[in-house]
């Protein structure tokens, strides 16, 4: 399928344009049901300056070293039991193309602001399956929830991160956007990209557990099928792909009452 970046300004920002498309009820036959999601590949960026920052940045991306963030039971947090299945689906689809001694795990206790930042400093992909906050008034305050402290988007701005590739924010609200400047692409998704990173799986508001866990299943299985390290530049094509299963598991292939179980899932950069 063809790729496109969608690049909105203003209201649209904050929509899922992915999703677009033309809506039936289950029981209405004469009306034809047309998404997006059945004719393009979709990606977003902030901007075009990111875009043509990302494309010239890194003609060549850096050696996968994967780092797995995963808190399950964050002190002040609900319980988040499905980021164990996602940690074990990152080990079992690693460990199919013979890359599991690439992958390095900080869970829980061992997930600290510090063991994470220097993480990412070491890692060119990083998977952080964890709660995360978006402020809508001032999303330099949003960010995800470790276990001694909140990993900021100021934080992941500031600190120069060299081996940046792919990141995976299996979290929630890590591409809502600002409520008060609409053409402003602010938050943790955008906070990414700035930070050196070329892509970035995230979602617009809040995911359930167990899709969280199905879309990672999805999405690693397609990177990491060809038996190599895997290219990351294929990650909007493997969302997409996710994204169209979650969609036939919930709803069938048009959607319907359930659909925004699968739409807030989306691809940020390259």
């Amino acid at each position: 399928m063809p790729h496109i970046w969608w690049c909105p300004t203003g209201p649209l920002t904050s929509l899922p344009l992915h999703a677009a498309g033309i809506y039936a009820a289950d029981n209405d036959s004469k009306t034809p049901r047309i998404s997006v999601l059945d004719y393009v590949v979709s990606s977003y960026v902030p901007s075009l300056t990111a875009l043509h920052n990302i494309f010239y940045r890194k003609m060549e991306r850096p050696p996968f070293k994967m780092l797995s963030v995963i808190q399950s039971n964050t002190p002040g947090q609900s319980e988040l039991p499905a980021t164990l299945d996602e940690l074990e689906i990152i080990q079992k689809h690693t460990a199919s193309i013979g890359f599991g001694n690439h992958l390095k795990v900080l869970q829980d206790k061992d997930a600290t602001y510090q063991a994470v930042m220097d993480g990412m400093k070491d890692h060119s992909w990083v998977h952080l399956a964890c709660h995360g906050e978006q402020d809508v008034h001032d999303p330099t305050n949003s960010g995800l929830y470790l276990h001694d402290r909140m990993l900021g988007l100021q934080d992941i701005i500031k600190n120069p991160l060299p081996n940046a590739d792919f990141a995976f924010l299996s979290a929630c609200q890590t591409a809502t956007g600002d409520a008060e400047q609409p053409d402003e692409a602010i938050h943790l998704a955008a906070g990414m990209l700035l930070a050196g990173y070329n892509g970035v799986i995230a979602s617009l508001w809040s995911i359930g557990d167990n899709d969280a866990v199905a879309v990672a299943d999805d999405v690693y299985g397609f990177l990491f099928k060809e038996g190599k390290a895997p290219d990351s530049r294929m990650a909007a094509r493997a969302l997409h792909n996710a994204v169209r299963n979650l969609r036939e598991k919930h709803t069938g292939r048009f959607g319907g009452t359930n659909f925004t179980a699968w739409l807030p899932y989306i691809h940020v950069g390259m």
